[in-house]
């Protein structure tokens, strides 16, 4: 087991290494020019699409609004609690930096996905919408490009019963145990029922309780980092003046910060911001796929805000959060990081966090199964779907009392391999999003 481990960990850092990390931004650089910075131009235009996509209009299961919901529930979760932490603890303060980075130009990676993603939709035989990498690769490339959309349907289906499932029940089942004394055994149990009742109703139920509870704990959580940081407004300007020079110059040694080259900033910066919105990694189209819209370039600009909120709003409240208060300096990472920083400020901070990150990889757990039973039935057909979706609330059960170090490690590694195929085809596909993108508002 500790060979398969060995080689499993060196696999893994090849794949979040230097290359993957320039192909992801260069993917996102290369689209964000191709596409004449519409995504930051046109921000203020997909707010307005988000608004007025509460309601759909056009073919489809969920409203545009609930589409991008069901995004965000996957997206929003430990990367943005403890994952900007963990960056800013191992990177120094201008990793912050290049998370902003990573989020400009990964709004254009987004974009473009949900836009081929409904271009490229089919229909099932249960007359539902699906889509996502494997499909605009099956239907946007020629025949010779097929065993690419099987290979990212079996990465996402493998590392979703990981990444977005074992992995989110056990830190929901530690973080209560450890802050309010709740057995693991409750945990799991309970997390198993509520994923039931959700998830047994497909991607309509799920669509619905993401539209509410998203939004929801999102503003909770800026709320209470809003507050922190007016607490400590007279701190912002020079925390944000430290993030900008730590990016570029790096960051000695200063209390328990054991201080970070440029390089250290950039890697760890780049590395979690992916992490965080998946910005390239091909899991949030898939639910843009059943959006009901009749416009792929309408969806695409409401996609494109996941990576928007995810990154540049709510990673930005935990970052600034962390360096205003001087947390950072104090030796803590991960969620115990942001923790601490809430709790100088507020004294209730490790209950504020461990709620949030309760309730964030719930809602991951619910949209990861919506990217797992698409990849199950791409793969083997719609009678997979129910099988798929009782094994999903098993592993939710399980992987709540487990011990997952080698699991995390594989389903990261998956995780990686997932952006491949997907970057590959949106880069061959990234004529189809052009053209469509300048007729769409050529008109």
């Amino acid at each position: 087991m500790e060979t398969i481990t060995e080689i499993i960990g060196q696999i893994n850092g090849v794949v979040w290494g230097p290359v993957m990390l320039v192909l992801i931004l260069g993917t996102g650089f290369f689209l964000s020019i191709g596409l004449k910075l519409m995504p930051v131009l046109k921000l203020g235009y997909g707010f307005r699409m988000l608004w007025q996509g509460r309601h759909g209009s056009g073919e489809g299961q969920i409203s545009p609004f609930n589409a991008l919901m069901t995004a965000m529930s996957a997206t929003i979760g430990t990367g943005n609690i403890a994952g900007v932490a963990t960056a800013i603890f191992l990177g120094g303060p201008g990793a912050l930096f290049w998370m902003w980075c990573t989020a400009l130009v990964g709004m254009a990676t987004k974009y473009a996905e949900a836009v081929l993603a409904v271009h490229y939709r089919e229909v099932d035989e249960k007359g539902q919408y699906v889509g996502g990498p494997m499909y605009y690769i099956k239907n946007g490339l020629s025949k010779n490009w097929l065993w690419l959309g099987s290979a990212f349907a079996i990465f996402g289906m493998l590392a979703g019963f990981g990444i977005g499932n074992t992995v989110q029940s056990n830190s929901v089942a530690a973080v209560l145990e450890g802050t309010f004394d709740i057995p693991v055994i409750a945990t799991a149990i309970v997390l198993a029922v509520l994923s039931a009742a959700v998830i047994l109703g497909g991607i309509e139920r799920i669509a619905s309780v993401a539209g509410k509870l998203v939004p929801f704990m999102a503003i909770a959580y800026i709320g209470a980092g809003l507050v922190v940081l007016l607490l400590n407004v007279t701190e912002i300007p020079a925390a944000i003046a430290l993030v900008i020079d730590s990016a570029f110059t790096g960051h000695a040694a200063t209390g328990g910060f054991a201080g970070a080259a440029v390089w250290a900033a950039i890697r760890f910066g780049v590395a979690r911001g992916i992490f965080s919105n998946e910005a390239g990694l091909g899991s949030a189209p898939i639910a843009h796929a059943a959006a009901q819209t009749d416009d792929p370039v309408r969806q695409g600009v409401i996609g494109m805000l996941g990576t928007f909120i995810d990154t540049l709003c709510v990673c930005s409240i935990t970052g600034l959060v962390i360096l205003v208060t001087g947390a950072w300096t104090g030796g803590e990472t991960g969620a115990a990081l942001t923790a601490a920083a809430f709790a100088s400020s507020l004294g209730w901070g490790q209950e504020i966090v461990s709620i949030a990150l309760a309730v964030f990889a719930f809602t991951t757990i619910l949209g990861w199964s919506v990217y797992g039973e698409k990849c199950v039935e791409y793969l083997f057909g719609i009678k997979s779907i129910l099988p798929f979706r009782f094994a999903w609330i098993c592993a939710v059960f399980l992987g709540a009392m487990a011990e997952l170090d080698f699991v995390w490690l594989l389903a990261d590694t998956l995780n990686a391999l997932m952006a491949l195929p997907n970057l590959l085809a949106l880069l061959l596909l990234s004529p189809v999003v052009f053209k469509l993108t300048k007729d769409y508002f050529s008109k």
